[in-house]
Protein backbone atom coordinates (compact mmCIF):
# COMPACT_ATOMS: atom_id res chain seq x y z
CA UNK A 1 0.00 0.00 0.00
CA UNK A 2 1.37 3.47 -1.00
CA UNK A 3 1.99 6.27 1.62
CA UNK A 4 0.50 9.62 1.56
CA UNK A 5 1.56 13.02 2.97
CA UNK A 6 -0.97 15.32 3.74
CA UNK A 7 0.42 18.63 4.70
CA UNK A 8 -1.54 21.80 5.60
CA UNK A 9 -2.39 23.74 8.36
CA UNK A 10 -5.99 23.32 8.18
CA UNK A 11 -7.13 20.12 9.85
CA UNK A 12 -10.56 19.96 7.92
CA UNK A 13 -8.70 19.87 4.89
CA UNK A 14 -6.28 17.10 5.89
CA UNK A 15 -9.65 15.32 7.33
CA UNK A 16 -11.08 15.57 3.77
CA UNK A 17 -8.36 14.28 1.81
CA UNK A 18 -7.16 11.82 4.74
CA UNK A 19 -11.07 10.35 4.37
CA UNK A 20 -10.76 10.55 0.57
CA UNK A 21 -7.90 8.84 -0.19
CA UNK A 22 -7.75 6.76 3.04
CA UNK A 23 -9.65 3.66 1.42
CA UNK A 24 -6.99 3.24 -1.14
CA UNK A 25 -3.59 4.77 0.59
CA UNK A 26 -2.10 4.86 3.80
CA UNK A 27 -2.21 8.27 4.62
CA UNK A 28 0.17 10.47 7.17
CA UNK A 29 -0.54 13.99 7.82
CA UNK A 30 1.53 17.10 8.88
CA UNK A 31 0.39 20.61 9.76
CA UNK A 32 3.45 22.67 9.25
CA UNK A 33 6.60 22.40 6.84
CA UNK A 34 8.86 21.18 9.74
CA UNK A 35 6.95 18.18 10.47
CA UNK A 36 6.55 17.91 7.54
CA UNK A 37 10.35 17.17 5.95
CA UNK A 38 10.99 14.60 9.36
CA UNK A 39 7.81 12.52 8.12
CA UNK A 40 9.20 12.68 4.28
CA UNK A 41 12.50 11.62 6.10
CA UNK A 42 11.20 8.73 7.89
CA UNK A 43 8.35 7.31 5.80
CA UNK A 44 9.69 8.44 2.60
CA UNK A 45 5.77 8.49 0.98
CA UNK A 46 5.01 8.07 -2.70
CA UNK A 47 3.17 11.44 -2.86
CA UNK A 48 2.98 14.70 -0.84
CA UNK A 49 0.14 16.90 -0.81
CA UNK A 50 1.70 20.20 0.29
CA UNK A 51 0.04 23.49 0.92
CA UNK A 52 1.84 26.37 0.32
CA UNK A 53 1.38 28.99 3.15
CA UNK A 54 2.01 27.42 6.20
CA UNK A 55 2.93 29.05 9.68
CA UNK A 56 6.09 28.27 11.05
CA UNK A 57 9.61 28.16 10.00
CA UNK A 58 9.59 27.10 6.79
CA UNK A 59 6.69 27.40 3.96
CA UNK A 60 5.66 24.84 1.30
CA UNK A 61 7.53 26.03 -1.26
CA UNK A 62 10.67 25.22 1.11
CA UNK A 63 9.82 21.69 1.95
CA UNK A 64 9.08 21.23 -1.52
CA UNK A 65 12.10 22.35 -2.35
CA UNK A 66 13.78 20.44 0.35
CA UNK A 67 12.29 17.29 -1.15
CA UNK A 68 13.55 17.78 -4.60
CA UNK A 69 16.57 18.40 -3.69
CA UNK A 70 17.46 15.25 -1.38
CA UNK A 71 18.44 12.23 -3.15
CA UNK A 72 16.66 10.01 -1.10
CA UNK A 73 13.18 11.52 -1.58
CA UNK A 74 13.98 13.80 -4.73
CA UNK A 75 11.56 11.11 -6.74
CA UNK A 76 8.84 11.79 -4.56
CA UNK A 77 5.38 13.33 -6.07
CA UNK A 78 4.37 16.99 -4.73
CA UNK A 79 1.13 18.26 -5.37
CA UNK A 80 0.77 22.17 -4.09
CA UNK A 81 -2.96 22.47 -2.96
CA UNK A 82 -2.92 26.05 -2.11
CA UNK A 83 -5.38 29.30 -2.17
CA UNK A 84 -2.89 30.87 -4.68
CA UNK A 85 -4.23 30.93 -8.29
CA UNK A 86 -2.09 33.42 -9.87
CA UNK A 87 -0.09 32.27 -12.91
CA UNK A 88 3.02 33.26 -11.55
CA UNK A 89 2.37 31.64 -8.45
CA UNK A 90 1.62 28.04 -9.83
CA UNK A 91 4.95 28.58 -12.50
CA UNK A 92 6.91 29.32 -9.51
CA UNK A 93 6.08 26.00 -8.03
CA UNK A 94 6.66 24.38 -11.04
CA UNK A 95 9.59 25.75 -11.55
CA UNK A 96 10.88 24.26 -7.93
CA UNK A 97 9.79 20.58 -8.79
CA UNK A 98 5.83 20.72 -8.33
CA UNK A 99 4.22 17.50 -9.84
CA UNK A 100 0.83 19.20 -10.18
CA UNK A 101 -0.40 22.29 -8.47
CA UNK A 102 -4.16 22.28 -7.48
CA UNK A 103 -6.34 25.62 -6.00
CA UNK A 104 -8.59 25.97 -3.02
CA UNK A 105 -11.39 24.82 -3.16
CA UNK A 106 -10.80 22.22 -5.04
CA UNK A 107 -12.44 19.28 -5.94
CA UNK A 108 -11.06 15.78 -3.85
CA UNK A 109 -12.08 13.61 -7.02
CA UNK A 110 -9.46 15.92 -8.61
CA UNK A 111 -7.01 14.96 -6.52
CA UNK A 112 -7.76 11.21 -6.28
CA UNK A 113 -7.67 10.68 -9.93
CA UNK A 114 -4.70 12.69 -9.67
CA UNK A 115 -3.29 10.56 -7.42
CA UNK A 116 -4.17 7.41 -8.70
CA UNK A 117 -2.92 8.01 -12.44
CA UNK A 118 0.35 8.53 -11.04
CA UNK A 119 0.21 5.86 -8.46
CA UNK A 120 -1.35 2.74 -10.85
Amino acid sequence: MYTILIVDDHSDIRRLLSITLGKEFKILEAEDGVSALAAVRHHQPKVVLLDVMMPGEIDGLQVLEAIKADPATCATLVAMITARGQVADHDDARARGADAYFIKPFSPLQVVTWVRSHLK
